[in-house]
């Protein structure tokens, strides 16, 4: 996902994403320690999006405090 159709959810909205993604990233390892090399640009991309979700929770978190 882009980060600007990230920016558009809300913070409960995040969080459910964070699972989701967690969740995708453990089945790819599964099937990428079964063999499967088609899942390895998959992963790459969906480590990237839980790094964006978790940089966009944090920006929220810091900007309520401050």
């Amino acid at each position: 996902m882009k980060a600007e159709e990230l920016r558009a959810l809300s913070d409960e909205d995040l969080r459910e994403k964070v699972g989701e993604i967690k969740e995708s990233i453990f089945r790819m390892r599964f099937k990428l320690a079964l063999g499967n090399i088609d899942v390895v640009k998959s992963l790459r991309e969906q480590r990237k999006d839980l790094a964006r979700v978790n940089t966009l929770l944090r920006e929220r978190e810091l900007a309520a405090r401050g």
